[in-house]
C-alpha cells in the first residue's frame, strides 16, 4: 500500500492515480479516501491526476490516540503534498475535509496550490458562540460524542440512514448500498480519532484562515444541509475568502458528492476549467 510516515510517526495511506494537473481530495468525518471514488474516476477520465488520503485515525491510516485536530490534519496533508512534490494542485475538501484544506492553505501557504473547492464544509465555525449566533449549540456535538461512545456501530447506521444523505426527507429514496458503504468506511477507522474529531470539526474557528487564502475557491453548499447548516457556513466562508465564489444548491443533502455526483462533478469541472 502507498504510505507516507509523518514527522510524529503516523502512517498515512493514500491513493495516487494518473498524470496531469493534480487534484487532492480531503474526505469528511468519519470516512476515508474511498468516499471520493466517484470523483476520482470522473476526474481521472478527464485527464487529471487524482490523489486522496485517509486522515490519521481513519481508514487504513494509523489509529493513533492523539493528534486529532486541524493543525495535525493540515500538517499531514502538507507531508503528503511535499512527499509527492505536487505543484499547481487543486484541493477539494468535503465537510471536515473542507476544514482540513482551509487550515492547510492558511498554515502552509499556497505555493503548491492553484485552486480549491469547499463542499458542504465546516468553516468558518460550526458551534454557537456570541460571535457566531447561527452556529449549533455545543450540546449537539456533545450528543454526537455520547452516541459514538455508547454504540459506534449503531450511530454509524443512523447518520447515513437519516440526515447525512437526506434519506429522512421526502421524496428521497434510501439506498442500502450507500448506507452500508458509509458504515464500512466509518468502522474501518478508530473510535478515539472519531470521538476527538467531533471536537475538531465543530469547535475549530477558521475565520482567520479563510481571510489568508488568495487562490480562487469555489464554495459549494446546499440550503438543505442537515449536518453543516448553510446559514453558518457556505455564505460566510465565501464572504471571508479573498477570491471566493458561492454555489448554492436547493434540496441537496450534506453528502451531495455521493447522491448528486453528476451535478457536483460537472460544477467542479467547470470551475477547474474556468
Amino acid at each position: 500500500m502507498p504510505i507516507i510516515t509523518t514527522q510524529d510517526g503516523v502512517e498515512i495511506f493514500y491513493k495516487d492515480w494518473g498524470t496531469g494537473q493534480p487534484i487532492v481530495f480531503s474526505h469528511g468525518w468519519p470516512l476515508s479516501a474511498d468516499d471520493w471514488d466517484t470523483q476520482m474516476l470522473f476526474f481521472l477520465q478527464h485527464g487529471y491526476r487524482v490523489i486522496a488520503h485517509d486522515r490519521r485515525g481513519h481508514g487504513r491510516s494509523t489509529q493513533v490516540a492523539d493528534g486529532h485536530d486541524m493543525d495535525h490534519y493540515a500538517d499531514d496533508l502538507f507531508a503528503l503534498t511535499t512527499h509527492l512534490d505536487l505543484k499547481d494542485a487543486i484541493h477539494v475538501g468535503h465537510s471536515t475535509g473542507g476544514g482540513e484544506v482551509t487550515r492547510y492553505l492558511a498554515r502552509h501557504g499556497e505555493s503548491r496550490a492553484s485552486k480549491a473547492a469547499l463542499i458542504s464544509a465546516v468553516p468558518p465555525l460550526m458551534v454557537h458562540t456570541e460571535a457566531n449566533p447561527e452556529g449549533l449549540p455545543k450540546s449537539v456535538f456533545d450528543g454526537l460524542q455520547a452516541q459514538l461512545a455508547a454504540s459506534r456501530t449503531k450511530f454509524y447506521r443512523d447518520l447515513p440512514e437519516g440526515p447525512f444523505y437526506g434519506f429522512n426527507r421526502e421524496p428521497a429514496k434510501s439506498s442500502e448500498a450507500v448506507i452500508a458503504n458509509w458504515w464500512r468506511q466509518g468502522m474501518m477507522g478508530g473510535a478515539k480519532a472519531h470521538y476527538d474529531g467531533i471536537v475538531a470539526f465543530s469547535q475549530t474557528d477558521f475565520t482567520e484562515d479563510l481571510k489568508k487564502i488568495t487562490i480562487p475557491v469555489l464554495v459549494m453548499h446546499s440550503e438543505d444541509d442537515q449536518i453543516v447548516p448553510y446559514v453558518a457556513s457556505g455564505p460566510k466562508s465565501a464572504e471571508l475568502l479573498q477570491n471566493g465564489t458561492l454555489k448554492t444548491y436547493k434540496g441537496f443533502p450534506h453528502g451531495m458528492p455521493t447522491t448528486e455526483a453528476e451535478t457536483i462533478n460537472a460544477d467542479l469541472l467547470a470551475f477547474l476549467k474556468g
